[in-house]
């Protein structure tokens, strides 16, 4: 081979090595982006390869509406979950059925992903909020510690209290 012929080879083989880079990070990319979506939708309301779920949540109690804030964790489908909700240690009667829109012992239409015409993927930043009826026991009267705890399955997810107003 000349001299020429060689050079200009070279020149051609180093023209494509970007090229060739910038193709293997696409696919890298592509395949990372394919395997984290598959991972995220895998996860439901319960437990999560064998870890159960965890969130941080946030209660306000004004009159009879409790209203729970998701703060940070894992996502929950409510279909998944139980409320066991306590006024100064003592369970309702009855207990919030999530979703639902209307239920015994609450008025209708709760709001955010405990209504059953939401979505019921329940994910940081959104609050959720059932009202208490007046034929729910023990009624909620100012001074009172009110306490939901999140259930999926029997594992407890999380639990938050506020002082009624």
């Amino acid at each position: 081979m000349t001299r020429r012929m060689s050079a200009r080879l070279t020149a051609r083989a180093r023209g494509l090595a970007p090229l060739t880079g910038v193709l293997l990070l696409l696919v890298t990319f592509g395949l990372a982006v394919t395997v984290s979506g598959a991972v995220l939708a895998s996860g439901h309301g319960g437990v999560s390869d064998g870890v159960p779920l965890r969130a941080s949540l946030s209660l306000t109690v004004d009159g009879d509406e409790l209203r729970l804030t998701h703060r940070g964790g894992d996502a929950l489908d409510v279909t998944a979950l139980r409320l066991v909700v306590t006024v100064d240690g003592d369970p309702l009667a009855h207990q919030p059925p999530v979703p639902f829109f209307s239920a015994r012992g609450f008025h209708a239409g709760p709001t955010g992903p405990f209504n059953s015409a939401s979505d019921p993927r329940w994910t940081a930043g959104e609050t959720a909020s059932v009202r208490v009826a007046g034929t729910n026991r023990p009624v909620l009267t100012t001074g009172e510690v009110v306490t939901v705890r999140v259930y999926t399955d029997d594992a407890l997810v999380a639990d938050a209290s506020a002082r009624t107003g």
